[in-house]
């Protein structure tokens, strides 16, 4: 179990200084036992608030956090276990309501037990409340980040917790909607946990506490605009150059195929590790599944943020496909421009990839990249498979390497499907015109990028 800290704790972790904002409401129903007149609840409330120091389970502020500006909200699990409650919705709202008018982040550091049960039905409509205050904050076109603590569970972790754009996990944290004591026995305690919720696509990553400031700060200069921004977002990134390794222009459709191949050529990892000074990945298509052969994230160039999908070779999973559809839906709404960057045989095809829907998952980014406000700039770095790979690819703004292809099929399927031997193959290739030359020469590529001194 990770350590359990304080809401005070918990902000000194990531600002040296938080200007909280006290509570501006009282109203504890005419008993002062809250608005059912639970029994003993006022009690309950002074003896938390005598423990804790706090008047309600959260705080809130303004803090510098990396030299970024932020709203700032922890909760205090030690206060009726850091349960949502009446005021602890007006506290939330406040600070939604904080961010949207000075045009900061929101970031939240999250420790609860879920919705209170001395305030019955009233508890749980405070998380109407909450998604509807995220929902604002996210139509304003401000990032919202969560750490979820010790425990976080309940609808905490459904609006505060998942909802936001980068959730981060203390290590060892329980994390998950149902809490500890409503689970059912036989359930994988496993499943709960933030290293099980990495694995099922939940969080983005796991960050031990002396390591949280550094990361949260990458992460508000990534989603806030990098320390300049000498173009607009309205202004598509240039293309990255062809990385040393990369073959020359091939003679023949089969030898750009082959070359696009080969397994010594460079890949995704080494295009973005070249192209940008500082990235971060996401991870996780928030719907339970992972894909390490799409890599998404933000990076910095030249100071400028820039939002990438980069398919790695392999092919790509429907979660593959969700997480690039979730990355490229986060950075319009963030005015980001994109980059995506092509290298798969194509689609994952098997009976799994069917089952967790393999059609929806490419339709999610064919709509996405359809309807992106900022530009996208797309480079294919290898090989180019049907579908698959077209779902990623900007129309009007899409540039190759010398060692690599696009195909409506692979040769040899396109052979098998033309009932020809397979010695054919190569003349199947040939006839595909799938070279780097012959997509500019059809016009469906811009051209063919350089090599990089």
């Amino acid at each position: 179990m990770a350590d359990r800290l304080t809401a005070r704790e918990a902000a000194a972790l990531v600002t040296d200084v938080l200007e909280v904002r006290p509570p501006t409401t009282t109203d504890e129903g005419p008993s002062g036992d809250g608005p059912l007149g639970w029994a003993g609840y006022a009690e309950s409330r002074a003896r938390a608030a005598a423990r804790t120091g706090e008047r309600e389970s959260v705080v809130w502020g303004t803090a510098d956090i990396g030299g970024r500006r932020a709203v700032l909200v922890s909760f205090e699990f030690r206060f009726l276990g850091g349960s949502l409650g009446r005021r602890t919705g007006d506290l939330l709202e406040e600070a939604y309501a904080r961010a949207r008018a000075e045009r900061l982040p929101l970031v939240s550091l999250i420790a609860t037990g879920g919705s209170r049960m001395q305030e019955g039905m009233i508890a749980l409509t405070q998380l109407q409340r909450v998604a509807r205050a995220s929902a604002l904050t996210r139509a304003a076109g401000l990032p919202q980040l969560a750490v979820v603590r010790d425990p976080t569970t309940g609808g905490g972790w459904a609006t505060l917790g998942a909802g936001a754009d980068v959730v981060l996990a203390l290590p060892g944290a329980q994390v998950g909607f149902a809490g500890s004591r409503v689970r059912p026995p036989d359930a994988d305690p496993s499943a709960y946990t933030a290293e099980g919720q990495l694995a099922a696509g939940q969080i983005d990553a796991i960050v031990p506490a002396d390591r949280l400031r550094p990361a949260l700060s990458r992460w508000l200069r990534l989603l806030t605009g990098g320390t300049e921004d000498p173009a607009p977002g309205g202004t598509p990134v240039p293309p990255p150059l062809a990385l040393d390794g990369a073959y020359g222009t091939a003679a023949t459709g089969w030898e750009a195929v082959r070359r696009a191949r080969a397994p010594h050529r460079p890949r995704a990892g080494a295009y973005l590790d070249a192209w940008f000074d500082e990235r971060a990945d996401l991870h996780g298509d928030r719907c339970g599944g992972t894909d390490p052969g799409m890599i998404c994230g933000f990076g910095l160039r030249v100071g400028r943020v820039v939002a990438y999908a980069a398919q790695a070779g392999t092919a790509t999973r429907p979660a593959g496909y969700r997480t690039a559809a979730r990355l490229i839906r986060l950075a319009d709404r963030l005015g980001i421009p994109v980059l995506t960057l092509v290298d798969t045989p194509g689609a994952a095809n098997d009976a799994e990839a069917e089952r967790t829907g393999a059609g929806a998952a490419i339709a999610e980014v064919f709509a996405a990249v359809a309807s992106v406000r900022v530009p996208v700039t797309t480079l294919v770095i290898g090989e180019g498979g049907s579908g698959g790979a077209l779902a990623l690819a900007a129309p009007g703004n899409t540039w190759v390497t010398p060692d690599s292809y696009f195909s409506v099929i692979a040769p040899e399927l396109a052979a098998a499907i033309l009932k020809r031997d397979p010695s054919e193959t190569p003349a199947t290739a040939d006839q595909l015109r799938l070279r780097p030359r012959d997509l500019v020469e059809l016009g469906l590529v811009r051209g063919i990028v350089a090599r990089a001194e």
